[in-house]
């Protein structure tokens, strides 16, 4: 049967032949789609949907003629029936992203699989490699598609392996890398991934649940049949049979609700986040260091491997309070008990496995004394279990030692919910562990037990790994709040108790450092125990005792970092130390602290000031002894001896955030991301200058226009010398199930990050250095600000034309943050306007302008210069520079998406007539630029279509284009309605429209979530 959307000559052209296997399994898709739609709504919207979808230009752009004639189709439509088309075209985006994620995960575990049998098979003993060899001469990958396609796509296009522990390795050996500074490297390798909430997570969880399910029923398919017919071994009956119920589900799943029923809660978020360690990562990360040790051993064999935790995990869900009054310092509490709670949990399942599979009988093996030992004085602490158990175990001492192992984990667990309720524990006499390090030394005892007597039990290795990775926190919870709310919880603290002349906030800098700096050399306390304040004051005040009181409870790991959003000054910082010196966060009289603050840097001001505040602070005596250890500890390091180390932090080490959202926001893609790559330059030379270690911290978004776009690339085009091992990311809400949906894909996400971050700490260009080089981006990144400026804060009809032709106004009627779509200033301006639903609303219009506007002006200017100089000077960048060529990707990506037809039909169809004329203007500027900007990078790239560097992205970009357009033009109709029905309702208070503003709403809503699902991603 054809595909519904697709005819078989586009189809061709879409698929390769080493892409057989994804044909096939869209159109199994596609036709379970059709036959749920034809038994749930009839054969008249099938035909409608073909209808819609011909109205698309082959190549899957939208044109005026077919506009016009999408119109009057769609304004016959009921509203039950448009609302039918967009949740059918919404499905059937959610079920391709399904198919390609599965295909994806196929590929990244047979490319992993080909190139670990590669170099086994491969790797010559003893034979040294010249270190001038080209990069293009390292080991190859045996392909990407499914098994039986891998020699097909060989032949035709061999891929250089990237992102793969097997071809790092092997690659470090072939250029001579010195295996000593390898040892460096991996001994401090620091990787941390941040899961955030407030990025707009479209997808209801009970969706979530709908597609897991049917990606296990795809599976189990695939089990059972391939392209060429049934697996050998299976009835013929049994596919037909997991086709049935993929239809089943698929029906159910059409028959739920996609919009939240109510806007989601903070807990709500946190629980959504933790789905992901309770099916992928929890058993994942394991996984990641058995490959990393595996990896490394077959090159270099003599080296240690990294510790286990290598690779963690930090949550800003339920503890970013920036913008968010719903984030309260009990809600933070909650947070960390729920994650306690889950971990708990998994670890009481696997000590309950390990009881069923430690038969060992001391009639036949030998059991060492500790062990022994720890059961008497287990015995006497927990008498209960040994009445209840002795007899049964009495000949086997590791079922009976992990009983008493279970019991604590239980009256842990027991004492953690009451504490969640902040109830007192009923238990708090009963044996528990206090800390996941009680518990891992019990683990380590049974495992050393078992070695020592020849046995081993990977269930138990795997434990023991996940506990050191885990603890019993589980993420590491980073705390978040704007610099404002701390300089005004000083000003009215300072006010009550008539300590300045005048108020803080009217102080200079200079003022505020020298009164700061004078406090904070003072253990006289500040703020009284009871608080008198406002509310705002007071929460300020109460989460850093929350924190105090968190770390006492978890222990100093669960929290260690504040970070300052909007931070433009040296007071920003010592604001947040003073405050947490007042919850005894920090000691000034030794200078040692159990809290990291650190700032975040986000516009394009800020982060060109970054370094002067760095540098001031870093000057500071009380600060540099902070990053020390402590006045005693950097005594001794300016006596060269060796005290013991008083901090629980990492001795000189300062984390700073640099922000991609507002950067962008502010001054435009290309401007934001060399500010960004300037500031790690100098940040990185100003920290080596005071002897310190740096990690960056990014804020990366889902989307391009928010520092979005592949990690590894990413990674790599950072400036070589800002890495050393060490990196932080954010991981944004919306990107989670597309990057830790499935195990295969979590694993090669996590690797591939890991080795970008060890080989651009090995293999650094010297690119960055080129200072010809610099001064040209200089001047084309101001080139570029300058336009983006001009059309976004200069061009007077630019913020009505944004509010009137994108749907921000619906969005933010959408259920799915706990987060407000604006900061708090009453006002609907561009400042107070998140960055998030700023990209959201112009991907939902096709223009996606954050991306990549000014990009295309800039080029422009450089290349009238010297045209054809000029040109082959930027195509030299692009192949040898990482930073630029990672810029002109990520501007082509974006560019690939954009459909100026459809954007078009935005503007005539949802401007007031009055505006029209104005809105054109505007339109057409950046329409201009579109074009301008697409042409250069083609030039650049030297490609025929955008994307041909990438054909498996560029196959994903053009499967999903032509039909989010019969979609887009479904959304234009019902806003067109509902802003109608909306603005009778205010002039004359009687709705004309024979539909409620409810249902109108709720059917732009869907629209929304169907084009976010077709984009694959939203803000």
């Amino acid at each position: 049967m054809g595909s519904l959307l697709y005819s078989s000559s586009q189809t061709a052209d879409i698929y390769p032949v080493s892409e057989l296997f994804l044909r096939h399994r869209l159109q199994v898709v596609e036709e379970l789609w059709e036959s749920v739609l034809r038994q749930e709504c009839g054969q008249n919207m099938v035909e409608l949907l073909r209808q819609l979808r011909d109205l698309c230009s082959p190549e899957g752009q939208a044109t005026n003629d077919q506009a016009s004639s999408a119109v009057k189709l769609i304004e016959q439509l009921n509203i039950n029936e448009a609302i039918r088309a967009a949740r059918a075209f919404a499905l059937y985006f959610q079920l391709i992203n399904i198919i390609e994620q599965e295909y994806e995960q196929r590929q990244q575990l047979s490319r992993y699989e080909a190139e670990t049998e590669e170099i086994e098979s491969e790797r010559p003993a003893n034979v040294n490699y010249s270190s001038n060899q080209r990069e293009d001469d390292a080991p190859v990958s045996k392909g990407i598609a499914a098994e039986f396609l891998r020699k097909n796509y060989l032949e035709k296009a061999p891929v250089k392996p990237k992102g793969t522990f097997a071809a790092l390795f092997p690659y470090l050996f072939k250029l001579n890398v010195p295996p000593q500074q390898i040892q460096r490297l991996i001994a401090h390798l620091d990787v941390r991934l941040v899961f955030t909430a407030h990025p707009t997570e479209i997808v209801r969880h009970t969706i979530r649940d709908k597609q897991r399910q049917v990606v296990q029923l795809l599976q189990k398919l695939d089990a059972l049949e391939n392209h060429s017919g049934t697996t050998p071994g299976a009835y013929p009956w049994e596919a037909a049979d997991v086709r049935e119920q993929l239809l089943e589900e698929i029906r159910l799943w059409w028959r739920t609700d996609e919009l939240h029923q109510f806007k989601p809660t903070v807990l709500d978020e946190v629980d959504y986040a933790l789905h992901y360690f309770q099916e992928v990562l929890f058993d994942g990360i394991p996984q990641l260091y058995k490959r990393f040790k595996h990896t490394l051993s077959n090159t270099f064999p003599w080296l240690e491997p990294p510790s286990k935790n290598f690779c963690s995990f930090g949550s800003w869900v339920g503890s970013d309070r920036d913008g968010n009054p719903s984030v309260t310092p009990e809600i933070t509490w909650q947070t960390a008990c729920y994650q306690r709670k889950m971990v708990l949990g998994r670890y009481i399942q696997s000590v309950k496995n390990l009881i069923e599979l430690l038969s060992v009988s001391m009639h036949w093996s030998d059991v060492l004394p500790d062990l022994l030992e720890s059961l008497e004085a287990d015995q006497s602490q927990l008498s209960e279990v040994y009445d209840a158990l002795a007899l049964r175990y009495r000949q086997e001492p590791y079922r009976l030692k992990l009983a008493y192992v279970l019991k604590r984990l239980e009256n842990t667990r027991d004492r953690n919910l009451a504490l969640y309720n902040r109830e007192t524990p009923t238990n708090q006499d009963s044996p528990l562990y206090r800390s996941g390090a009680d518990f891992l030394a019990e683990l380590r005892m049974i495992q050393r037990n078992l070695t020592e007597t020849g046995l081993s039990c990977r269930e138990l290795e795997n434990l023991i790994c996940q506990v050191e990775i885990f603890g019993f926190n589980l993420t590491q919870l980073d705390i978040r709040q704007e610099s404002s709310r701390h300089a005004d919880a000083l000003n009215e603290i300072l006010e009550y108790l008539q300590l300045l002349p005048q108020p803080y906030n009217d102080l200079s800098e200079e003022q505020r450092v020298a009164w700061l700096t004078g406090e904070l050399q003072t253990r006289r306390p500040l703020i009284p125990a009871e608080l008198p304040f406002s509310e705002k004051t007071n929460d300020v005040i109460e989460t850093f005792r929350v924190v105090r009181s968190l770390q006492q409870e978890f222990g100093l790991n669960i929290c260690q970092t504040y970070i300052i959003s909007m931070c433009r000054d040296v007071s920003d910082v010592l604001e947040v130390l003073l405050l947490a010196k007042e919850a005894r966060l920090f000691d000034p009289a030794i200078a040692v602290g159990t809290i990291q603050v650190v700032p975040l840097f986000e516009t394009v001001e800020d982060l060109q000031r970054s370094r002067s505040v760095m540098r001031n602070l870093f000057e500071l005596p009380l600060y540099s002894a902070l990053l020390a250890g402590g006045y005693e500890q950097t005594k001794a390091d300016n006596e060269n001896s060796s005290p013991p180390a008083s901090s629980p932090l990492t001795p000189n080490l300062q984390e700073v955030m640099l922000g991609y959202s507002d950067s962008n926001k502010d001054s435009g893609f290309l401007s934001s991301n060399w500010e960004i790559h300037k500031a790690q330059k100098s940040l990185q030379q100003i920290a080596e200058n005071y002897n310190l270690n740096l990690r960056i911290f990014h804020g990366r978004g889902g989307s391009v226009g928010r520092g979005g776009g592949p990690a590894y690339e990413a990674i790599l085009a950072q400036p070589g010398h800002s890495i050393n091992g060490r990196i932080k990311i954010t991981e944004q809400g919306e990107v989670l199930a597309s990057k830790y949906s499935l195990l295969d894909l979590a694993l090669y996400h996590m690797e591939t990050i890991t080795t970008a971050v060890i080989q651009a700490s090995l293999l650094r260009t010297g690119f960055d250095d080129i200072e010809p080089w610099n001064e040209i981006m200089e001047e084309l990144a101001a080139r570029s600000r300058q336009h983006y400026r001009a059309l976004i804060y200069e061009q007077p009809d630019f913020v009505d034309f944004f509010h009137e032709v994108t749907p921000i106004e619906e969005i933010s009627q959408l259920q799915i943050s706990s987060r407000p779509a604006r900061r708090p200033s009453g006002k609907k301006d561009l400042s107070s306007l998140r960055a998030i639903p700023w990209v959201f609303s112009w991907t939902q219009t096709r223009i996606l302008l954050p991306s990549w506007y000014g990009v295309g002006t800039a080029l422009q200017e450089f290349l009238n210069e010297e045209p054809e100089e000029h040109l082959k000077l930027l195509r030299y960048f692009y192949v040898k520079w990482p930073f630029f060529k990672m810029v002109i990707s990520k501007a082509e990506m974006t560019l690939a998406k954009v459909d100026m037809q459809m954007a078009h039909h935005y503007v005539q169809e949802l401007s007031k007539p009055e505006d029209k004329l104005r809105f054109a203007k505007v339109f057409d500027q950046i329409a201009s630029e579109f074009y301008l900007t697409r042409d250069l990078v083609l030039k650049i790239t030297d490609h025929n279509r955008l994307l041909d560097g990438d054909p498996v992205l560029q196959r994903s970009v053009q499967l999903r284009n032509g039909t989010i357009v019969p979609l887009g033009f479904i959304q234009v109709s019902l806003l067109k309605r509902l802003r109608q029905s909306q603005n009778t309702t205010a002039t004359s208070g009687v709705i004309h429209s024979r539909y409620s503003k409810g249902e109108l709403l709720r059917g732009a809503l869907l629209t929304i979530n169907g084009i976010a699902a077709g984009m694959r991603n939203t803000g």
